[in-house]
């Protein structure tokens, strides 16, 4: 399996962080009815969880693109292996600034993340 197939399974379980980061320690928390517990929460418990949702939203359009790319042959595979690694990393720093609430940083590197799912396709072209 190429470092790319391993980013897009990182990719698939990183929204797990962001719901752990919600509920851990949370009081209240009650796992039969988790939904209308997360959205309740307030501050960084709440960014956490749309932090998660986010990371839903992202992953598709991002293994679609690790895959096309695989299958066209026309880029590298270090160059796919760097597109896909530079993902992961940039939306895991997504995530903690949606925690940690700086908004601006945020959007910069959620368009950093974005322009390497286009330069997965790009670069298959």
């Amino acid at each position: 399996m190429t470092v790319a197939y391993w980013c897009v399974l990182i990719a698939a379980i990183m929204p797990l962080l962001g719901s752990t980061v919600a509920k851990a320690g949370a009081a209240g928390f009650d796992n039969r009815s988790v939904r209308p517990f997360l959205e309740s929460q307030q501050g960084w418990r709440l960014r956490a969880n749309w932090a998660q949702q986010n990371a839903y939203e992202a992953f598709p359009p991002f293994a679609a693109a690790v895959i096309i790319a695989h299958l066209t042959g026309g880029a590298a595979q270090a160059t796919i292996d760097g597109w896909a690694l530079a993902f992961v990393a940039l939306r895991t720093l997504y995530m903690a600034m949606y925690i940690l609430n700086a908004a601006t940083l945020r959007s910069l590197v959620w368009t950093a993340a974005f322009a390497c799912i286009i330069g997965l396709f790009v670069s298959a072209a």
